[in-house]
């Protein structure tokens, strides 16, 4: 007997791995050379397979952070996720290296590409500016 997991199973699995931090996990739902278009972490290296620190930095930043699907829509090899994301900042992030203990709340839009099983590409849009502001951190500026 075949088990056939949907692509709405796999970003649902990824999610509650982040939520529960099992890390380990990750590739159970995440392709190694999985590409992210919208960089997790500010300065993470911009190659397949990198979201994987990208997510191990934040977690490390955000100890209590939760990344909440609001609605998932799926349609071919896309999920669409509605997602609340929640979190103090209380470690270390490489865009502000002292944790604020300030805490936020945003939403974000998450498309994600699934094949076979694994998510293969990441594009993500995210409440940038009121993120910053609801943890004091500064603006990044043009070089």
């Amino acid at each position: 007997m075949t088990l056939i997991i949907t692509n709405k199973q796999v970003v649902t699995g990824f999610f509650r791995a982040i939520n529960e931090r099992r890390l380990a996990d990750l590739p159970r739902y995440m392709a190694l050379d999985v590409v992210d278009h919208n960089k997790v972490v500010f300065g993470e290296p911009d190659e397949p397979g990198a979201a994987f620190d990208g997510f191990r930095q934040q977690l490390d930043a955000f100890g209590e952070g939760r990344m909440e699907p609001q609605e998932l829509i799926a349609e071919g090899d896309r999920v669409v996720a509605r997602v609340v994301v929640t979190g103090t900042h209380s470690g270390y992030h490489p865009r502000m290296p002292e944790p604020t203990h300030r805490s936020c709340e945003v939403e974000q839009i998450w498309i994600l590409t699934v094949t076979d099983g694994k998510i293969r590409e990441i594009r993500a849009v995210s409440d940038r500016l009121g993120m910053f502001l609801q943890l004091g951190w500064d603006w990044p500026t043009a070089d």
